[in-house]
This record gives C-alpha cells, structure tokens and sequence, in this order.
C-alpha cells in the first residue's frame, strides 16, 4: 500500500523544462553574449519579482532606465517567455500519464509570473494533469515560504505527511522537509520512479 495519497509537482524543470537561454541565444550572437545579458541585466534575482507578482512592465521599467541600450532584448522576456520553454521534462509525461491510473492526487505548485501558467498550460498537455495548481505570481508568495506550501495543502485537502513534493531546487526541498512533507530532490525521471517505488506507489 502507498505510504502516500499525493503527490505536489513543482512545474518548471521538472515537468516542463524552464531556462531563458532558450530563448536568449535566438536573440543573441554567442553563448558569451547570453551569459553576460543574464548575469549582468536580466538576472534571475531581477526575474524572482515577476514570480511574486511584480508585472513585467513594472519590473522592466526600472532597468530600461538603467540599460536603455538594451531595453528591446529586455522587453522580450515578456513578449517571448513562453520561448524558455522548448519541451516537457524527458519521462515525464508517461510518468503522470500512468500515475493517472492510480488513486493518488496530482497537484502542483510553481514558482511562475501570474500571465504564463494559462499559456503554458494550453501549450503543454503534461499540465493536463494537474488536479489543483499554485501559482506564485496569482498568490504573490514564493517558494520557500511556508505561506504557500499551506495554500498548495489547503487546496488540495491532504497533509504533508501523506505528500511527496518533487522540486529540482533544494531550498524549496529542505522548507518542505520542514513542514513534514515527504520530498524528492529532482533530477531526472529514473531517480522519481525509484523513490516512488520505494514508497509503494505502483502505476502502469
């Protein structure tokens, strides 16, 4: 019998793949240059306010003013984010489809801007899923605050006792951890099925 009755995906790099040098070397000349831009202008610490539902065009502002040669190339991460993500995670798709077969719940719960879940969603079938989804951005409250492990729980009608979260980044890990949630630190799909194995979870 399963030691759990659910299951709590976070979305980007695990199931779907999530890294805005996808998008950034269409644009771009070299991997340099991608590097340089990302490090320097758009960087993850800039983007982590769009995740607490900052707008893009609030957000931007600032830095146009900062970097105004290079606002069009900053003003791409809005037009064309989807383009961060070319394909879901390898596996992963089959993984959830024959987890569907089983009485487990499906969930997930993401750090993301408020407006790319729905494009996402209608672009990626794996999202289909999902049974109940957070979204930091509509809550404005991120990974790894208690805050919205909470909301994920409530909205799901279970306890982090009976709950395997599956997050890629191991901050986010250890706060679930904390908060007695089962955990899997992930990295690839192999490694999910064992641990999910060992929890007795048997799906087709």
């Amino acid at each position: 019998m399963a030691k759990i009755d659910a299951i709590l995906f976070d979305v980007g790099n695990v199931l779907i793949e999530w890294d805005p040098r996808h998008l950034y070397r269409k644009l771009l000349p070299d991997d340099s240059a991608v590097d340089q831009f990302l490090s320097e202008i758009c960087t993850l610490e800039w983007h982590f306010a769009h995740d607490q539902g900052v707008s893009f065009e609030e957000n931007a502002a600032p830095l146009k003013k900062q970097f105004p040669e290079h606002s069009e190339l900053i003003d791409q991460w809005a037009l064309r984010y989807v383009e961060m993500s070319p394909g879901e995670v390898a596996g992963m798709a089959d993984l959830l489809a024959g987890l569907k077969a089983t009485k487990l719940g499906i969930h997930g719960l993401s750090n993301m801007p408020s407006p790319v879940y729905p494009l996402l969603r209608d672009r990626f079938s794996i999202l289909g899923h999902l049974e109940t989804i957070v979204v930091s951005g509509d809550e404005r409250v991120c990974k790894p605050d208690a805050r919205i492990f909470e909301l994920a729980l409530d909205r799901m009608e279970t306890t982090p006792e009976k709950t395997l979260f599956v997050d890629d980044s191991l901050p986010n890990i250890q706060a679930a951890a904390r908060l007695g949630f089962k955990t899997h630190h992930f990295s690839h799909v192999v490694g999910l099925e064992r641990e999910l194995g060992e929890l007795g979870v048997i799906w087709q």
